[in-house]
């Protein structure tokens, strides 16, 4: 199976960021005919604060039935291209709430999978930058995976990367490959994005697509900056598709093969005996 991560440099302009993503699937598509295209974390808005926030959120709908514009752009390029597309993460406005959401759509247009961001970003950068997730955004508490092209995914978002427990309860789940969308920031970015990943790809023996945003962005008057640098490792560790700096994508073959060879020679599932 061929997936496509795509880097995109989103902004607060929600209408220009969904075409910005539109551009990037149809170039993925005619150009490397992936099964799956996956997005970054927040990709209808980054930055602008509280009231852009706002505007961007969508109130989800049953599956089935309509959604917003976001929502709704998913399933339609999903059965347009006749292909899943793993639509990164957009702002559910939830009962009182944002909360950070996937959402997954295979390829007749159809609702498979929706999962909350459980792990919320509430840190200090090395550089001082506060970020407090909290402030807006529920968590979520549920585990997702889902089935595509015959491999079993597991949903992630970006800071749940720093928490391993769950990459193997999603293992134990039957996941094969893990989905980790992400806004990261260039300061963690630097040293921690592609050691963490590898990692996470190493101890739980899957596939790890990891699709984010690249720049900077504008957040209450101040720039932030964002560290991009999408990429696809295997389940050896090996990273084996990424993309440079800029706007992109990157795209990788899924080898059910090289997953199963590398769990049977390094059983650690069944070794494992304090977690």
């Amino acid at each position: 199976m061929r997936v496509s991560v795509l880097q995109m440099n989103q902004g607060s302009d929600k209408p220009a960021n969904i075409a910005q993503a539109r551009r990037l699937i149809e170039g993925a598509v005619e150009a490397d005919r992936p099964q799956m295209v996956s997005l970054p974390e927040t990709w209808t808005n980054l930055g602008g604060g509280r009231e852009a926030r706002a505007a961007a959120a969508e109130v989800l709908p049953e599956p089935g039935g309509t959604g917003g514009t976001a929502y709704e752009f998913l399933r339609e390029v999903a059965r347009g291209a006749g292909i899943h597309v793993h639509g990164g993460s957009i702002i559910e406005q939830g009962e009182g709430r944002f909360f950070n959401t996937t959402l997954v759509f295979d390829p007749t247009g159809r609702e498979i999978a929706r999962y909350r961001k459980i792990h919320l970003f509430d840190i200090t950068g090395p550089d001082g930058t506060g970020y407090r997730e909290s402030a807006l955004y529920g968590g979520g508490e549920s585990l997702v995976t889902f089935e595509a092209g015959g491999v079993t995914f597991g949903c992630t978002i970006c800071y749940d990367m720093r928490f391993p427990e769950q990459y193997l309860a999603l293992r134990r789940r039957g996941a094969e490959a893990i989905l980790v969308p992400s806004n990261f920031t260039l300061m963690t970015g630097k040293d921690h994005w592609e050691v963490l990943l590898r990692a996470r790809a190493i101890e739980s023996q899957c596939w790890i697509i990891a699709a984010a945003s690249h720049g900077s962005y504008e957040e209450r008057g101040a720039m932030r900056q964002v560290y991009g640098h999408s990429l696809v490792a295997d389940p050896w560790g090996h990273v084996v598709a990424k993309c440079s700096d800029g706007i992109g994508w990157a795209t990788a073959r899924l080898d059910r093969a090289l997953t199963a060879r590398v769990r049977r020679d390094m059983p650690v599932l069944e070794h494992r005996r304090l977690a």
